[in-house]
C-alpha cells in the first residue's frame, strides 16, 4: 500500500525528477572540461583557485543521484506498463 502511493506520487512529478537528471547531467560538462585540463597538467582551469576546484571536484560525487533517478525511471515504466 506505501510502495503503490510512493509510485504513484513518483509518477506524478516524473517532469520534476527529469529535470534534476537533466541538471545535473549538464553540470558534468564543466567538470569535463576541468577535469580534462587537470589530466592534461594545462593549469587553465585546474589548481587557479582552491573552492572552484573543490566544486568542480564535487560535481562529480552527485551524479549518483542521476544514476538513482533513471533506475527509477526504468522500473516505474515497467511496473506500469505490466499494468496494462
Amino acid at each position: 500500500m506505501i510502495w503503490q502511493r510512493f509510485w504513484d506520487s513518483y509518477d506524478k512529478y516524473l517532469t520534476a525528477h527529469l529535470f534534476v537528471t537533466a541538471f545535473v547531467i549538464y553540470i558534468q560538462i564543466p567538470h569535463m572540461i576541468w577535469n580534462a585540463d587537470l589530466y592534461l597538467g594545462l593549469g587553465m582551469i585546474s589548481h587557479i583557485n582552491p573552492v572552484l576546484d573543490f566544486f568542480l571536484y564535487g560535481i562529480d560525487l552527485i551524479e549518483i543521484i542521476p544514476m538513482i533517478n533513471v533506475g527509477m525511471l526504468i522500473y516505474s515504466r515497467v511496473r506500469k506498463n505490466g499494468k496494462k
